[in-house]
């Protein structure tokens, strides 16, 4: 199977591939056509086994519904406590990135790839969670309906007549190590629809009349069907990359057709095209390019061009190749993409020219095993197009083809080859009588050489023929005639011509083999230059000053990088200077071209009444810019090879864009850390709250020491009381300062324990029942016992800094209120009061450090018992808020996640 050894190339991209595989997690999709089909279910049950054999699963979050069997199955995994994210009015439960990375299990569980972050979220989609997990090595398992993919967005919104919101790129399909198809009938999802395994009664009814269409159902099952079929195509081809097996495998059809200069190529390509479509086959159109090609008149290689645009907007795959023998291209193409069929045009030439010079479509099939071959013949041509027909003949494709100059003509060649013939012929006369005719054989082929190496193949054909003809004449007996009186010297005059030709032959290969060796390596260096300058880029600015360098030099004119502003809206850039002829440039033009991520302009089918050609500039996060490009030729833009060069340009600059960005991205984080960290060391020049306290103890004990007796023992309990009471709010000032550095640095190792909710809360009140004295403090608990999985000590501490805040700022002997609320997957807990609420806009900002409602007042502290609060509840995955009650007061209130089952306990005796 292995008729040829890997490519070098290949060998290295794949070590290359599995070197970043290795230090990068495995993406694994449970994909399915619909909601209800099981993939969480499945993706759990793989998740058990797993955790039998000993590896470390964790679940991240997976969304149950309240299905009872997905409940059933959960149980025994360790459940990462979500995140809560309080977002207009609700509590939303998201994934809690920073949990799984400090936690870094071997394997990790999370429902949804397609789900849209809530606002605040360090990442606005689910699938950027996932990668920044799999960089750092973490194994994922995610789920994916197949109407949630990007590229399927409008064919679902088609079919179902739902728009899709919420989509992943189908890069991350793509990218996924493994994809499981989780399959079920039609039938049998509307049959759990019933049943209400998927939905809720209500719900279930209202999507059995809308999405869960049983027509719906089918055209999304043969979505998914399709996708993962084309997983499996690609699997199939990256292990024939990997092993070198070049043998065609009739596993899947693709269609190959193999265009040329000529008028039938528009009728190859919709030939070609409604036979991959019968097929449910993939489409590509091929292209071989050979030095004699490239010589076209520029209306022929336009009419190449042309097709090939034609084929790519009826869906198909175009590619270009370069090569000496178009048949040795097409069959290496074929057999290195799994071509199971090529369509071709029947061959023109007939008779003895067809016998003696070959055709492609003959060394196609005698060559291309397992491959089909289909022949499209050409109309029959009119006389009046007889001239045409010649001209075309020309241009067809043969064995070989030779570098012709498109102004070598016929006349010229022949007087290269007289010239080189009768220098040939002085050399031989003044070598007669002293060397072998041998000898002066060897003259002759040495003028057919350096013909053939100057002047190609024409010219050292017809001094192939002159040689012979003038070593008969001058030096054969009879001299001076044509005539030969030894017929053994025929034998001399054919080998002669033969091995004149051969050399021709070779020497007009190696002079097209080197033509392609310059071009590939002028090419190479361009790309080398362009990378090398783009690389020491720092600014936005000097990349696009580089690249329009670049392109002007290698395709002409003038042309500008514009980018977008907030919005989205084209705008000409401000700080690089704008060419003359691109000063007019439509924006219109190029915001279309941003919007759609299509070509347009000049030369194009799409707004080609522009003064230029717009190019989007697409990268990672979608696009990015446009490439606005006048052209002083635009066939320097629109030929095969010239259009893959400007497109790796582009790429090479839309990714030093993105890197760009993503530096200052980062490096704004880190200033925000620097500005965050000396914010935390402000801690050490706080005055007024230490100060004070301070100055009391002070005046209270130089009081007691200055004494003489004068003190009344009511008077000296008075000061012993005073510095006591001072003392300890600076140990709890202190207190506060190092909890929250320790908070703040990460370094607070959270004891979760089972405890009930009744007893934090009581041992809450019984530590603040002196400061409460007074007061009248209502409880309200859930029924039953409601046990919690906390950290006690902390979610106490939580409890009574609300209490001592609702306290300082109420007036005395007004109620308080302790209400906890119990829900599916949370618990909420409120610290109410009746005193003058809160100002409105001010509620978020109360949790932040070191802010205080009133800045100097007769209230004591720094702002940093509400801020302690957030960060130990955060710590627990909950969130915490503040509103105004109604009827006057204020309520805190922090809700902790209650995703695990509590533990069973034994009844009492």
């Amino acid at each position: 199977m292995n008729d040829t050894r890997p490519d070098p190339d290949a060998l290295l991209a794949r070590v290359e591939r599995e070197e970043q595989q290795r230090k990068r997690g495995r993406l694994k999709i449970f994909f399915g056509a619909a909601a209800g089909v099981g993939k969480t279910y499945a993706m759990l049950l793989a998740a058990q086994s797993l955790r039998l054999k000993g590896i470390d699963v964790v679940v991240g979050l997976v969304e149950t519904h309240e299905r009872q069997e997905t409940i059933a199955v959960l149980q025994g995994l360790d459940v990462l406590p979500p995140k809560l994210v309080q977002y207009r009015g609700t509590v939303q439960r998201e994934f809690d990135l920073d949990g799984a990375l400090k936690r870094h299990p071997t394997l990790i569980l999370i429902d949804e790839l397609a789900h849209s972050n809530a606002v605040g979220c360090r990442h606005p989609k689910r699938w950027q969670d996932i990668d920044e997990l799999l960089q750092v090595g973490i194994d994922v398992y995610t789920t994916l309906n197949v109407q949630h993919l990007e590229s399927l967005n409008d064919d679902v919104n088609q079919v179902t007549g739902v728009q899709i919101l919420e989509t992943v790129p189908d890069t991350v399909f793509e990218l996924a190590n493994e994809i499981e198809l989780i399959d079920l009938p039609p039938d049998d999802l509307l049959l759990r629809l019933k049943e209400g395994k998927v939905y809720i009664p209500q719900q279930a009814e209202r999507a059995m009349q809308n999405f869960f269409r049983k027509g719906n159902l089918i055209a999304l099952r043969e979505l998914s069907l399709r996708l993962t079929a084309d997983r499996v195509d690609a699997q199939i081809q990256d292990y024939r990359d990997d092993n070198a097996i070049r043998d065609i495998w009739q596993v899947g059809e693709c269609i190959l057709i193999c265009i040329g200069p000529n008028p039938i190529a528009e009728r190859l390509v919709r030939a070609g095209k409604r036979l991959a479509t019968s097929l449910h086959a993939q489409c590509i159109v091929l292209y071989v390019e050979t030095p004699k090609l490239q010589r076209l008149k520029p209306e022929q290689r336009d009419d190449v061009l042309r097709v090939l645009r034609f084929a790519e907007q009826l869906g198909a795959e175009t590619v270009t190749l370069s090569g000496l023998v178009i048949s040795d291209a097409v069959l290496n193409f074929a057999k290195s993409r799994n071509v199971s069929k090529i369509v071709l045009g029947k061959p023109n030439r007939r008779g003895w020219k067809r016998w003696l010079l070959g055709s492609v479509v003959d060394d196609l099939i005698s060559e291309a095993h397992n491959i089909n071959i289909y022949l499209l013949g050409s109309p029959r041509s009119k006389p009046g197009d007889l001239t045409q027909v010649k001209q075309t003949l020309k241009t067809k494709s043969s064995r070989f083809y030779y570098p012709k100059g498109p102004t070598r003509k016929w006349g010229i060649n022949a007087g290269w080859a007289l010239t080189s013939t009768v220098c040939s012929s002085l050399v031989a006369w003044l070598m007669s009588g002293r060397f072998e005719l041998a000898n002066i054989v060897m003259v002759y082929l040495l003028g057919v050489v350096f013909v053939a190496a100057r002047f190609g193949r024409e010219a050292s054909v017809m001094t192939s023929v002159l040689s012979v003809l003038a070593f008969d004449f001058f030096f054969v007996n009879p001299i001076n005639t044509f005539s030969v009186a030894d017929a053994q010297y025929l034998v001399t005059f054919l080998i002669m011509l033969l091995v004149g030709m051969v050399i021709s032959h070779l020497t007009s290969d190696m002079r097209a083999q080197t033509k392609v060796a310059a071009h590939r390596e002028r090419r190479a260096s361009v790309l080398y230059a362009l990378s090398e300058e783009l690389a020491v880029g720092r600014t936005l600015t000097d990349a696009a000053k580089v690249a329009a360098r670049h392109i002007q030099a290698e395709f002409g004119g003038a042309n500008v990088l514009l980018f977008p502003v907030d919005g989205g809206r084209m705008v000409y850039p401000l700080d690089s200077p704008l060419p003359e002829s691109l000063r007019g440039c439509d924006l219109g033009v190029a915001q279309w071209v941003f919007d759609h991520g299509q070509i347009a302009g000049q030369g194009t089918d799409t707004l080609p009444g522009a003064n230029a050609v717009f190019f989007p500039m697409t990268g990672y996060r979608g696009v990015i810019g446009v490439l606005a490009l006048q052209a002083a030729n635009l066939r320097r833009v629109f030929l095969p090879e010239q259009r893959r060069l400007l497109d790796t340009f582009i790429n090479q600059i839309v990714q030093t864009i993105e890197r760009v960005r993503l530096s200052d991205d980062a490096q704004q984080s880190q200033i925000r850390m620097e500005s965050e960290s000396l914010r935390n060391s402000l801690l050490s020049a706080i005055s007024h709250d230490l100060r004070t306290p301070l100055a009391s103890i002070v005046g209270a004990a130089s009081s007691l020491v200055a004494e003489d007796g004068q003190l009344s023992p009511e008077d000296r309990h008075e000061l012993s009381l005073t510095i006591y009471d001072e003392a300890l709010r600076m140990s709890n000032l202190t207190n506060n300062i190092l909890d929250m550095a320790r908070l703040d640095a990460g370094q607070a190792q959270l004891n979760r324990q089972w405890y009930p909710l009744d007893e934090i809360i009581g041992g809450a009140l019984t530590r603040v029942r002196k400061l409460t004295a007074g007061r009248m403090i209502n409880t309200e608990l859930p029924e039953g016992l409601c046990l919690v999985r906390v950290d006690a000590v902390l979610i106490e501490q939580v409890l009574i800094n609300l209490l001592e805040n609702a306290c300082k700022y109420t007036p005395p002997a007004t109620p308080i209120d302790v209400i906890a609320e119990r829900a599916v997957h949370t618990l909420k807990i409120s610290v109410a009061d009746r005193g003058l609420g809160i100002p409105v806009g001010e509620e978020e900002k109360l949790f932040d450090k070191f802010y205080r409602l009133h800045r100097e007042g007769s209230q004591s502290g720094v702002g940093l018992g509400l801020a302690i609060c957030k960060a130990i509840v955060v710590a627990h995955g909950g969130l915490v808020g503040a509103a105004n009650r109604p009827g006057g007061g204020a309520q805190f209130y922090f809700v902790l996640p209650m995703d695990e089952a509590p533990p069973e306990l034994e009844a009492e005796a």
